[in-house]
């Protein structure tokens, strides 16, 4: 729990959360409340993405959803992919295309090499371009030992947060070569950096996405493609419901440095700043928007 210096400046309904939890991940933004910030009412788009498509796997919500508004307020036009939360997938479609853009929900498993290819061949044939790959979906399945962490949950876990990264890159890969300045951006975690006892597969996923980065960074810089990743701290998404009990997401985020858990649209700009030329120097980087914990990565 965040101590008082932590608190201050915060009222009480922003220092804890109605206890709440969802029964199966992934997790379904709709229920949550306080509902998690999309996008800052007074932010003005400038144009930096204008006529550009991007891909974002778990676009219906949290982080991703956010990241796809942020982006169609930039110009961009957008694909999302998402497991089966369609009311989720809708409610994004209808923010992105208020901002006048256009917007592809594609529902399916990453975690299928098939549908995959699928989805970037279907984003192509809706936009004929392809400029920016965001690898963000993940799960999350916490374990008190590592003698719990059942099979099909640690194939499962690797296969959504590694595997697919792999998958879509293969794919995109040859659209993303054609258009000068591409880029990819995954989504790692804190915990790659200072672990998690209790997500120790998950907290492997991250830390596995951090040299995939590093590497498909030298990889594709010939190619002028840049690619780096994000690390969020504790976001306020439909996976801390998913995820954890009721009291433990009434208090999520308290720990953190600046006392109170963060919002998408406080990830979203990070997306934004390392899909535009604004990041053109950049690749084989991860920002950290954590609350202000040091993890030195």
């Amino acid at each position: 729990m965040a101590n008082k210096s932590q608190q201050r400046g915060k009222s009480e309904s922003e220092q804890e959360r109605p206890e709440q939890s969802q029964s199966r991940q992934p997790g379904r933004q709709r229920p949550m409340r306080p509902q998690p910030r999309v996008i800052r009412e007074n932010y003005r788009g400038s144009g930096k993405l204008q006529g550009k498509v991007a891909l974002i796997t778990g676009g219906d919500s949290g982080i991703g959803r956010s990241t796809a508004v942020l982006f169609a307020r930039e110009g961009a036009h957008l694909a999302i992919l998402y497991l089966e939360e369609t009311q989720d997938a809708e409610e994004t479609r209808s923010l992105v295309e208020a901002e006048g853009t256009r917007c592809l929900p594609l529902k399916g498993d990453i975690g299928s090499q098939s549908f995959c290819r699928q989805a970037v061949a279907k984003t192509i044939e809706e936009f004929g371009r392809l400029d920016c790959l965001i690898n963000n979906a993940a799960e999350q399945h916490p374990r008190e030992g590592v003698e719990e962490i059942e099979e099909k949950h640690l194939v499962g876990t690797f296969r959504t947060n590694i595997f697919s990264m792999f998958y879509l890159t293969q794919a995109a890969l040859p659209h993303l070569k054609k258009q000068k300045g591409s880029t990819i951006i995954n989504t790692t975690s804190v915990t790659a950096y200072r672990g998690s006892p209790e997500l120790l597969d998950y907290s492997a996923t991250k830390g596995a996405i951090v040299s995939f980065t590093r590497s498909l960074a030298q990889q594709l810089v010939k190619d002028d493609i840049r690619v780096n990743a994000v690390a969020p701290g504790p976001i306020w998404t439909p996976l801390i419901p998913a995820t954890f009990d009721e009291e433990e997401v009434s208090k999520f985020g308290s720990d953190s440095p600046m006392g109170r858990a963060g919002e998408p649209d406080e990830c979203a700009t990070c997306f934004l700043f390392l899909a535009s030329e604004d990041s053109s120097y950049m690749t084989g980087q991860v920002l950290h928007p954590n609350g202000g914990e040091i993890i030195n990565g």
